[in-house]
């Protein structure tokens, strides 16, 4: 059984994920001047993006029967990007980008998995989310969300690539599209708990929902769509601005 409610809301995410990207193309790489994007509203709209998805996979890991297999999956997606836009487009690299993020929560939730379903689940929602909104900005040497800071991290966390990985980036360390373990893996974490206690109550009426047509197929291949979205995209442009220039 689908649970289109999913697909529709993850279809819908990323078709607002492409229109992001398309958007960040025109300003990033060919040179479009919008300020609203490179405003707190740009902001805004690319952090609604990534907390929904990331909020979802954790939601949907538990529907999954071979987390293994789609963990592995996922990483070297993440991994493949990596490798093609060094090679590509060494200046707009991504190194520790959302997938390769993702899929390692994926595998971890594997051995945790036992024990943290003995949890209660509104106390591991909470716990989750005081978490998240604790280390949101580890990134950035602070404890604390956004502008909200409540101590800072100790440098010496900050070296080599291991950490980097795990939320402390290295002084080198360069990337458009960076995601580290910590702290989107207390919103994964999030949404696995969501999924508990939604399930139990409403699993085969809300989850079940409405099949959305074109968006409900969106959200069913988001993985290949993903894949494919931003060599479209710029392909477009590309022809696009050659167009514009011939004429």
């Amino acid at each position: 059984m689908r649970f289109y409610t999913i697909d529709n809301i993850r279809g819908i995410n990323l078709i607002s994920m492409i229109l992001y990207h398309l958007v960040w193309d025109m300003v990033y790489i060919f040179g479009i001047s919008l300020e609203w994007y490179e405003s707190e509203a740009g902001y805004l709209w690319q952090q609604s993006i990534c907390w929904t998805f990331i909020f979802l996979s954790g939601f949907c890991w538990t529907l999954g029967k071979q987390h293994f297999k789609r963990g592995c999956i996922v990483s070297l997606a993440g991994a493949a990007i990596s490798v093609i836009t060094i090679l590509i487009m060494p200046e707009q690299r991504i190194v520790f980008g959302v997938l390769s993020m993702l899929g390692a929560c994926m595998l971890l939730m594997i051995p945790l998995d036992k024990a943290v379903r003995k949890w209660n689940k509104y106390a591991g929602l909470l716990m989750s989310v005081v978490l998240f909104f604790f280390v949101r900005e580890i990134n950035e040497g602070f404890f604390g969300f956004e502008s909200m800071r409540v101590g800072r991290v100790p440098s010496a966390f900050y070296k080599g690539y291991m950490m980097t990985f795990l939320g402390f980036p290295d002084e080198s360390f360069q990337s458009t599209d960076y995601f580290s373990l910590f702290p989107w893996f207390f919103l994964f974490l999030a949404g696995y708990f969501a999924f508990q206690i939604v399930s139990e109550h409403e699993k085969n009426t809300f989850l079940q929902g409405k099949k959305m047509s074109g968006i409900s197929y969106v959200g069913k291949y988001s993985l290949p769509i993903y894949m494919l979205h931003q060599p479209i995209i710029y392909g477009a442009l590309f022809v696009g601005t050659q167009l514009s220039c011939a004429f």
